[in-house]
């Protein structure tokens, strides 16, 4: 009877803890309920079941090494066995090289998009951001690449359709200059035909209107302000892409601190979502 009692207690406590750590890992995250029951893999329904203490029970052994993997805390701080927040090796490397199989269409890149759900994107592209490029000029800028053009194009119109769900939240800060030598035919597109070159433009900023303020589009003068490309999934990890392969952070720190250089840019940016579309569709006419 007494050794009954107790491993109730102990069940109680550790119930107690790990709601306890939970609503921390909440409240710092600065998600909603819904936004960080996403981010976890959890539905809201479920997480609300885990935060109000009617039970005991802790979460399955997946569930718990889902939200300590997702939110950088270690499964032993999480149950209350340690004191220490750190992650474990066994849980997340602080720092991965990912092969990128191309620059866009990419296994890894769909996984974290879907991981990050519910949560901010904040995108640095290398070139026009994948899901506004028109069909024509993702078959001149993937006209040598792998896989084929036909598939490239699918994807970019599964995250243009993801981008119109009320959920998005993606901010993209690129330089202008991008979309100026675009719009001019220098540099890379020299070889793609003005009226191609115009009709991109023209989606870019149609686009950039009609998904605000889900997307939220700046551009920074790249003459004074630089960034090498790179998405931040949330807070769960960033990504710099480097070409051939990806940079993958993992660390809390790490992610932190692109965060907060993420911010730079937008403090920057010469041009706000507001009037990035009007902007970018008067390139074409200046």
């Amino acid at each position: 009877m007494v050794a009954a009692q107790a491993d109730t207690i102990d069940k109680r406590d550790a119930s107690r803890l790990f709601r306890n750590r939970l609503a921390g890992l909440l409240f710092r995250s600065g998600l909603n309920r819904s936004q960080f029951a996403a981010a976890v893999g959890l539905d809201r329904s479920a997480l609300s079941q885990l935060l109000s203490g009617e039970t005991a029970r802790l979460p399955r052994a997946e569930t718990l090494i889902r939200i300590a993997a997702t939110q950088s805390v270690s499964l032993d701080w999480l149950l209350g066995l340690s004191q220490d927040e750190g992650v474990s090796a066994e849980i997340r490397p602080a720092l991965e090289l990912e092969e990128a199989q191309d620059s866009r269409n990419d296994a890894a890149l769909v996984q974290w998009h879907q991981e990050a759900a519910g949560t901010k994107i904040r995108y640095v592209p290398a070139t026009i951001p994948d899901f506004l490029r028109t069909e024509a000029v993702i078959a001149f800028e993937t006209r040598d690449s792998k896989p084929p053009v036909a598939v490239q194009i699918d994807d970019a119109r599964e995250r243009l359709a993801y981008s119109r769900k009320p959920e998005n939240d993606t901010e993209v800060c690129m330089p202008l200059q991008t979309l100026q030598a675009l719009a001019e035919g220098s540099g890379a597109w020299t070889d793609l035909d003005a009226p191609l070159r115009h009709a991109q433009i023209e989606q870019i900023a149609a686009l950039t209107d009609d998904l605000y303020p889900g997307l939220r589009l700046f551009l920074f003068d790249a003459r004074r302000t630089f960034s090498a490309p790179y998405t931040v999934f949330g807070p769960m990890r960033a990504a710099v892409y480097m070409g051939d392969m990806y940079l993958v952070l993992n660390a809390k720190d790490a992610v932190d601190a692109l965060t907060r250089h993420f911010d730079q840019l937008i403090r920057a940016a010469v041009v706000r979502p507001h009037e990035a579309g009007s902007f970018i569709g008067d390139l074409t006419r200046s």
